[in-house]
């Protein structure tokens, strides 16, 4: 949804209509994940993609239909199908997308953009197969608990709070079948991850666009008005000029978090570090070389950072990819915090043929 929210108000207020499509559920080597989506508008306009460019075509002629009917429809595309060879799947994999018109979402929009902006998570439960009755209305569940929207299973109605809480709580999409044989969608929307950079150095103006590229929104830190300028980073989502210590404990750091410390400057660097070491931070990562690194550690612990609290920083910062350029680091540092964020491991191989 984040993908595509810019696009879908604007469209929404231009008075288009418009059917999102979601991708429900995928088997084997799908190439899109559960959630991600693709909104199409009666005059021709589209925005997100939910196989990167395998089904689109189908999908987007599936939604002439909706826009006719109000109705929604789920589709399955696989390798069992004859229709996987024509709309490219014939390389493995199955997926199912929901087609649903933008106005089955009328009764919690405002709330649930509200929230995505101000990065708070939500869970969307929709309703893919059952009672007719129940067609294009939803449930929105909230961090707090709390729930709005129009969407009531008189007969699983406790079943229906309890997994779109379960599912929020753990940060999954996923379906869920009940005993009746209806079908239903949890769509948990995560805040957008976050890039904090502490230095607006050269490396830091490499770093910020590609960043963006990968979804993050991005904070650049730096007191030092002379760096921190908006010609010099006007792709940052924000530039603040503040000491690390006070900017950072403004930001709510969390588990969505990622922390690139690069001013090289002892008096930006350990302070910024102290508070990201106290925090949720996913990532927090370090410039310097080793011997840098073991002064900071020594002086980090004389302000009674813990060895263990030590140990999350990752320093020398970035993959060892061998490039020592400024956007070669940009790069190595991006790699590390797309394995951080998607929980891969990685080993460097140092065979050689």
């Amino acid at each position: 949804m984040l993908d595509v929210i810019n696009e879908l108000d604007k469209w929404a207020e231009n008075g288009e209509e418009i059917v999102i499509s979601t991708v429900v559920s995928t088997w084997g080597s799908a190439p899109r994940p559960v959630g991600s989506k693709m909104v199409t508008t009666r005059s021709g306009l589209i925005a997100g993609s939910v196989s990167g460019g395998c089904v689109e075509g189908a999908v987007i002629e599936a939604s002439e239909e909706i826009f006719t009917s109000g109705q929604p429809k789920l589709l399955t595309f696989g390798v069992a199908d004859e229709q996987a060879w024509e709309v490219g799947l014939a390389c493995g994999g199955t997926i199912q997308i929901f087609l649903e018109p933008f106005s089955a979402l009328k009764a919690v929009y405002p709330s649930l953009r509200s929230h995505l902006i101000d990065r708070k998570p939500v869970t969307l439960t929709s309703l893919l197969k059952g009672d007719t009755d129940l067609i294009n209305k939803k449930l929105l569940m909230l961090g707090d608990g709390s729930t709005q929207g129009d969407l009531h299973i008189p007969e699983g109605e406790e079943t229906l709070l309890e997994m779109s809480l379960s599912h929020l709580r753990k940060g999954e999409s996923g379906n869920y079948q009940l005993e009746d044989g209806t079908l239903l969608f949890f769509d948990t929307i995560p805040p957008t991850p976050r890039l904090i950079v502490i230095g607006a150095v050269h490396i830091t103006q490499s770093l910020v666009p590609m960043a963006n590229a990968a979804g993050f929104e991005t904070v650049v830190i730096d007191p030092r008005g002379v760096f921190a300028t908006s010609e010099r980073f006007h792709d940052a989502n924000q530039l603040i000029k503040e000491w690390p210590q006070k900017a950072l404990p403004e930001l709510d750091l969390d588990r969505h978090d990622y922390i690139v410390v690069l001013s090289h400057d002892p008096k930006l660097d350990d302070p910024a570090l102290q508070v990201s070491l106290n925090s949720n931070a996913r990532y927090i990562g370090a410039l310097g070389s080793r011997r840098t690194h073991k002064d900071r550690l020594n002086r980090l612990r004389d302000l009674g950072l813990l060895d263990e609290q030590l140990a999350r920083i990752h320093a020398p910062i970035g993959l060892p990819l061998g490039g020592g350029s400024t956007g070669e680091v940009a790069v190595s540092i991006m790699a590390e915090i797309l394995l951080s964020k998607n929980n891969v491991e990685y080993h460097i191989s140092n065979t050689s043929s």
